[in-house]
């Protein structure tokens, strides 16, 4: 057991109640005294307490306690010498006179609860040993010499989910020390991965330091998607290399920043999945971590008893009717921007902090205003999950002006045509009309009308880290989750997968057939279609997680990335990377057009007769073909997508349409098709006005 030293001094005219967090006493005493001293200015939001000491311990020093002299509005504050860079901390009620216990707890002690000390919420880094939780004082420098955010428009991204640890576990190329770190993202052969792909943004599960939940320890498991945070200003240190870990936070926090100065040189953003929703300190019984030994009523939302109200399914919500709360999630923003030169956030339900103090939904609520008056913040990508799990929580397409959502109904149609439908069809039912494919593949215009926003609003996605993989979509109808130790009664039920005909794996080479025909449709739609394409990670290289729809508590081979060059993985990048290219190629040709001109004039459609489509038409669940041309009336590029979603061949009357001169039917050259005829088909001339055969279930694409 560790005694302390009781420092009871205090530089009262030196302090301030902000910054929250550490910061550098004001101007006042001599700076040379103040370096010389280690002094550091401690402010802490704490009004459930009646007075707060800081008890820490500075590198190769016992354990000192000091009693913040100060309050203003809560915040408790004062000068505190002795706290040079690396030094531990935490806060707690400051005891009365006669019964200041005469021990703090060393880092061995068990965990009783009673000697805990609170993690600072503005706390840089934050170091665990076992139970033992302590905020570090970290120096924020770093040598980021010409770095420059890349800055890369929302029309020609191409957004790449990832987990920092999954992504390289089992990468035979990079070395071993450097498997599942911030420094193997950041890896050569993992950038040229990227950049080959055309993949412009990678957008990171959670990287703020985060526990386990109690049921998962109980299972021997870990929380391994990280939406379970504890500090927000702080990066999980466990995904830095040992070599960083042991040389400290600071070492930490510069691999991270290595790894974003390296993708920023390749062209490649950064974007933050970061989830203020709610925080690690679970329900009302759950432990005292930080915020809830600080400021319970104010941080967490109560309803009119004083009990929790849960908009999170987590235990806690944070209450962003509160302006602390709010100020806290800026602050915490803006540190990741201008201190790591992150590019955006991708804000996990993201309506619990938009809902006002009767708990609904505010698409004007100070939170969004706040960020979109900010210099800072207005300046970066905003993506966020509408949705939460209390009442009216899903408000996809109610975000307002300069924020993309994640589209949830492009998800669902896309899945329903091409897997659910097909489904039915073959079981001699009946699949949906052309109709909601289109509007999906138009990019959603009339969900994001009405808050002003365009179709580059849709982040478009199929998959995610939350459910089946792009291959585990077509090769099951029901999740296989029973690893999870939940008797398979986590995940989503509603995944409108289809197996082809087989539960999991199967050495049918018809099914195989069809399941990667279904893969390259999923693939090809999710590119060509307007407004912003996300693709999870391993997607791209046929990733299965056995059926797992989820696998948020997996640190294992069942959610890394496979990196087998099978003849499968082979084929699929090839697929991927050709359909970013061809993206991109358009978007190089038809800037006016594609992806997300808010103008529909550009987009023309026609049935397999080359007619213009009738209300009819659209309306008939017999009609499951349809065209769409891309390109205004005195364009000389023009872009062709027709799509067969029915299981017959069909002859496609591609759409008439004159030469630049006037004279004569323009020719379309086919780019890609899904089908297995693709490498001999490609290149293949069409004249407008002409047929063109597009096999059952299959999609071509055309430039003129």
């Amino acid at each position: 057991m560790v005694m302390p030293i009781f420092d009871t001094a205090a530089a009262v005219d030196a302090s301030r109640p902000r910054p929250l967090g550490l910061s550098l006493p004001q101007p006042g005493l001599d700076d040379a005294e103040k370096t010389q001293d280690h002094q550091v200015n401690v402010a802490v939001f704490a009004p459930d307490l009646e007075a707060v000491e800081i008890a820490f311990q500075a590198p190769g020093e016992p354990w000192r306690a000091h009693i913040l002299p100060n309050a203003e509005d809560g915040v408790h504050f004062g000068v505190v010498s002795g706290m040079p860079p690396g030094t531990r901390y935490g806060f707690r009620a400051a005891p009365s006179e006669g019964t200041f216990p005469m021990s703090l707890p060393a880092v061995d002690l068990d965990d009783d609860g009673e000697h805990r000390l609170l993690l600072d919420p503005y706390g840089r880094a934050v170091d665990q040993r076992g139970e033992f939780l302590t905020s570090v004082h970290v120096e924020t420098g770093f040598d980021w010499g010409d770095d420059q955010p890349p800055r890369v428009p929302l029309r020609t991204s191409v957004i790449y989910e990832a987990h920092v640890r999954g992504q390289t576990m089992l990468h035979p190329d990079i070395p071993e020390h450097l498997r599942g770190t911030y420094a193997g993202m950041a890896h050569p052969v993992m950038i040229q991965h990227l950049t080959e792909l055309g993949i412009t943004a990678v957008q990171l599960l959670p990287i703020h330091f985060h526990l386990d939940e109690s049921h998962l320890q109980d299972l021997g498991m870990t929380n391994y998607w990280g939406y379970n945070t504890a500090a927000f200003f702080a990066p999980h240190a466990d995904y830095a290399t040992e070599a960083a870990r042991n040389a400290g936070p600071h070492a930490v926090q510069d691999e991270l920043k290595g790894m974003i100065k390296l993708l920023h040189a390749a062209g490649i953003e950064v974007i933050l999945d970061v989830v203020y929703n709610h925080t690690a300190e679970a329900g009302p019984d759950g432990p005292a971590l930080s915020f809830r030994g600080l400021a319970e009523k104010r941080y967490y939302r109560h309803d009119a008893h004083g009990r929790y109200l849960d908009t999170t399914g987590c235990g806690n919500t944070l209450d962003f009717s509160d302006p602390v709360v709010v100020d806290l999630a800026l602050d915490s923003l803006r540190y990741w921007v201008n201190d790591f030169h992150v590019d955006g956030f991708r804000f996990d339900l993201a309506v619990t902090l938009c809902r006002d103090a009767g708990n609904t939904f505010d698409p004007r609520h100070p939170f969004l205003q706040a960020i979109a008056e900010d210099p800072v913040l207005s300046e970066v990508k905003l993506i966020a999950e509408p949705w939460d799990v209390g009442y009216g929580g899903w408000q996809t397409g109610r975000f307002p002006q300069g924020w993309s959502d994640w589209n949830d109904h492009f998800r669902d149609g896309v899945r329903s045509f091409w897997l659910s439908d097909r489904a039915a069809i073959e079981a001699g039912g009946q699949g949906g009309s052309v109709a909601s494919l289109a509007e999906l593949m138009a990019g959603s215009a009339n969900l994001f009308a009405s808050s002003g926003r365009t179709r580059l609003a849709s982040v478009n996605f199929i998959t995610a880290h939350d459910g089946f993989t792009l291959k585990d979509l077509v090769s099951y109808d029901r999740k296989h989750n029973e690893a999870n130790g939940e008797q398979n009664r986590d995940g989503h039920g509603d995944n409108r997968s289809y197996n082809h005909g087989v539960e999991g794996r199967s050495e049918n080479e018809a099914i195989v057939a069809a399941r990667a025909l279904s893969v390259r449709n999923l693939m090809a739609t999710l590119l060509l279609s307007f407004g912003v394409p996300m693709i999870t990670a391993g997607d791209e290289i046929g990733r299965t997680q056995q059926g797992n729809n989820n696998a948020y508590c997996q640190d294992n081979p069942t959610a890394w990335l496979d990196w087998s060059r099978t003849q499968e993985a082979n084929a699929m990048f090839k697929t991927t990377r050709e359909l970013v290219r061809l993206r991109r190629w358009f978007l190089r040709h038809q800037p006016e057009s594609f992806p997300g001109n808010a103008n529909n004039s550009s987009l023309q459609w026609f049935d397999d007769k080359g007619q213009q489509m009738t209300p009819a038409r659209w309306n008939d669940p017999n009609v499951r073909s349809v065209q769409l041309l891309m390109g205004h009336e005195d364009s000389e590029i023009r872009g062709l997508i027709s799509v067969n979603g029915s299981n017959q061949d069909v002859k496609m009357v591609l759409p008439e349409i004159l030469s630049e001169t006037g004279i004569g039917k323009r020719m379309f050259e086919l780019r890609f098709t899904t089908s297995v005829l693709h490498e001999r088909r490609k290149g293949a001339l069409v004249a407008s006005g002409e047929r063109d055969i597009l096999q059952a279930n299959t999609i071509n694409i055309y430039r003129t």
